[in-house]
């Protein structure tokens, strides 16, 4: 690609991009979903479940370092499930028509609102985070554990997204949006969200070893959780799994974004 090229490409992303943003500034409360469910899910969780942790064998003395990530994921995806119900709404007001009949590649056109859920997800994140540390024991993965946090979380946000705005795409209407939801929910929940998998019984624990999502919370729980070590042996699962997730969904997005006429 020409310099000119990359630089009309770099133009257009950062004008999406920071388009996506500028609806935070624009509507007041906006990030207030995505932060207050994933703490109101923490503190509800640990009140009801808060015990668990002094089961023979539970790696950590804290359920709250447990549900951490967890909530973390949560709040990255709900970021991430609002590009989708965003996209919706432009599609229904015919924005999306307009950007598809411009001279910029189509894949871009998604580029630039997943960048934004990318960024967006790093508030909600970080307050769960912070609430967790003032509850909780604090880190005991240092520095790599809390990167492995925030590259597990934005990464889900990625994958969020592209869900979302595959729905979007298929549907072209904001109905769609409880559905992009629903899947966050359930991918999380059948996962080892709440218990690790040697404590898991019945379908759920045959279920949670396939769920791509256990072994992102594995990544992302070095952070907080003292049972898991940092270490590439807890981090590569999640890593490829993220991976496989975004390159599913990616393909997923832009096969949509062909079958769309105009």
């Amino acid at each position: 690609m020409s310099t000119h090229g990359l630089a009309y490409t770099g133009s257009v992303g950062f004008a999406l991009w920071r388009r996506s943003l500028l609806e935070l500034a624009r509507v007041r409360g906006g990030l207030l979903p995505t932060t207050v469910a994933p703490l109101i899910f923490l503190l509800g969780s640990l009140g009801q479940f808060g015990r668990l942790d002094q089961l023979v064998g539970f790696p950590t003395t804290s359920y709250i370092a447990w549900l951490v990530p967890l909530s973390c994921l949560q709040a990255a995806g709900f970021a991430g499930g609002a590009t989708g119900a965003n996209l919706a709404r432009d599609i229904e007001a015919g924005w999306f028509d307009r950007l598809l009949s411009s001279p910029a590649p189509r894949p871009l056109l998604l580029l630039g609102p997943v960048m934004a859920a990318m960024t967006r997800c790093l508030v909600p994140v970080t307050v769960i985070l912070i609430a967790g540390l003032v509850i909780g024991p604090g880190l005991t993965g240092g520095l790599f554990g809390l990167l492995m946090l925030y590259l597990a979380a934005i990464s889900f946000s990625v994958v969020a997204s592209l869900w979302g705005i595959t729905l979007a795409l298929r549907a072209r209407s904001q109905q769609v949006g409880p559905l992009i939801q629903n899947g966050v929910f359930i991918a999380v929940f059948l996962s080892t969200a709440y218990t690790p998998l040697p404590f898991l019984k019945g379908w759920l624990a045959v279920a949670a070893p396939y769920n791509p999502v256990t072994y992102v919370l594995q990544m992302g729980r070095q952070a907080t959780v003292s049972g898991i070590e940092p270490s590439w042996a807890h981090t590569w699962p999640g890593l490829l799994a993220l991976a496989g997730m975004i390159l599913f969904f990616g393909l997923l997005a832009l096969r949509q974004l062909r079958r769309v006429d105009l």
